[in-house]
């Protein structure tokens, strides 16, 4: 594996390391790490860093929901003027082109179910081009971004009796 991969590896982890951390994890220098990073940047392989937050643990934390969009590709663009168009919105925060029933999967945030629900019907079914919509809020999440949110094993449940 080439160094710049690894580093990739390790960031994907914990952008938060160090260049000394990550410079002896590899077994590269501190100067190396720093230039493949600044490396990684320039090209836009890496775009940004974010922290990983458990909504569950956040006061009002946003709503959030995955809407499905079944679309007509347009001439000469495909599905790239649909995407882009959605992707200007600022509820929505990541856009899929996916293979199955629908075609594009949308990730929405907004501060309540409602504010999603009318993200939806106003801007989003009413767009040229989407032919459907399909909404699944988010009610719990268990892992992101490949962090483990929440202890199954350790919750406990209220027992209900008939």
């Amino acid at each position: 594996m080439t160094l710049k991969k690894e580093i990739i590896e390790i960031l994907k982890q914990d952008a938060r390391l160090s260049y000394k951390t990550i410079a002896g994890m590899t077994g590269a220098s501190e100067a190396e790490v720093e230039k493949a990073i600044k490396e990684l940047e320039d090209g836009g392989v890496i775009i940004k860093y974010l922290a990983a937050i458990n909504d569950e643990k956040v006061d009002n934390a946003y709503a959030q929901a995955m809407i499905e969009l079944k679309v007509h590709p347009q001439r000469d663009f495909g599905y790239n003027d649909i995407a882009r168009r959605v992707s200007k919105f600022p509820q929505v925060k990541s856009v899929y082109l996916v293979s199955g029933a629908y075609d594009l999967n949308v990730m929405v945030e907004a501060p309540t179910m409602k504010d999603i629900s009318t993200f939806v019907w106003e801007k989003l079914a009413v767009m040229d081009g989407i032919s459907s919509t399909v909404t699944l809020f988010i009610m719990r999440k268990y892992k992101d971004n490949g962090v483990i949110l929440t202890d199954i094993e350790k919750e406990e449940r209220m027992v209900i009796m008939p």
